[in-house]
């Protein structure tokens, strides 16, 4: 396996802001992928995994610090939907992880590789990672996700991101099962303005992961750009820990026209609020590009030092 940086993602974090990538969904649409399948980018992995890796070269090109996984809807139980038995889904999941670091070992910089967890809604494939309060216990939460994030963290990311989480019952199984593993992890809630999806406080959910020492940053993604700020803030509140925020770019997705409606408003100029706010890991969700993080991470490194003068955690 390609080897990754010589320094832990949490001593770099410590040093100032790392700029996420952005949307990996809106990036293969783009290189011509049909994501139409169940699986979703997962797919790829097996039918596909040179697209996945011009994926995420994409954005190291455009800057990105740390790529996240193409893990993010895929399971057990998907891929033995799709025929594929136990030992060559674990070979899947272990090929999100090489393909994100092929693609960080094509610049002459640290690239941090994080393996997407996603929710067991996004694995549902039917928007449940939106609402949360899926009707299962904490312990069948943790039944779901151990195989999946016991795969990921046997090929050697960076991190864990416990990512799209909807609701408080899934982020504290999320952080039993991960916090088994030894690995560092980030927590991230979709929210819709100071809730959850499911309907929780902010602070209520932000403070589960105060007392897990391998919780590096907490926050939200794939959420209106306009909630990320109040967010970070909240998260930083709760936690003492540095806060993570990588919003989708503020256009609607219309279930029944099956597009992407209004208009962007994910600016790089959001950059300073949010690392005064204590964020300390910025990117993008959905709709969010590889021109968009180029941005970002050239705002980020016209205002190095910045963050000296922000709230920040702790």
């Amino acid at each position: 396996m390609t080897p990754g940086p010589g320094r832990p993602l949490a001593a770099a974090l410590a040093e100032g802001t790392l700029v996420l990538d952005g949307g990996l969904s809106n990036q293969l649409e783009a290189q011509g992928c049909d994501l139409s399948h169940a699986l979703w980018s997962a797919r790829l992995l097996a039918d596909g995994p040179g697209q996945i890796e011009a994926a995420h070269t994409a954005y190291v090109r455009a800057g990105a610090q740390v790529l996240i996984t193409a893990s993010y809807q895929a399971s057990h139980a998907g891929f033995e939907r799709r025929g594929i038995e136990r030992d060559e889904a674990a070979r899947l999941f272990a090929r999100s992880v090489e393909l994100a670091r092929r693609a960080a070992g094509r610049v002459e910089r640290d690239v941090w590789v994080a393996a997407s967890v996603g929710p067991y809604g996004a694995v549902t494939a039917d928007g449940a990672e939106y609402r949360g309060r899926y009707g299962l216990t904490v312990r069948e939460l943790e039944r779901f996700h151990r195989p999946r994030i016991e795969a990921l963290a046997a090929a050697g990311p960076d991190a864990l991101a416990l990512e799209t989480v909807p609701d408080v019952d899934e982020a504290r199984a999320l952080l039993r099962v991960a916090g088994e593993c030894g690995l560092p992890v980030w927590l991230s809630y979709t929210v819709d303005g100071g809730r959850t999806r499911a309907g929780q406080p902010l602070a209520e959910a932000f403070a589960l992961a105060r007392a897990h020492d391998e919780v590096i940053a907490v926050g939200v993604n794939c959420c209106d750009p306009a909630d990320a700020e109040a967010a970070a803030r909240a998260a930083v509140r709760a936690t003492g820990k540095p806060a993570v925020v990588y919003p989708n770019s503020g256009e609607r997705w219309d279930a029944e026209t099956g597009a992407w409606t209004g208009t962007a408003t994910f600016t790089p100029d959001r950059l300073t609020s949010w690392e005064r706010a204590g964020a300390r890991l910025v990117g993008g969700c959905c709709q969010v590009g590889p021109a968009e993080i180029a941005a970002l991470a050239a705002a980020r490194r016209g205002g190095a030092g910045d963050t000296a003068r922000g709230e920040g955690p702790g």
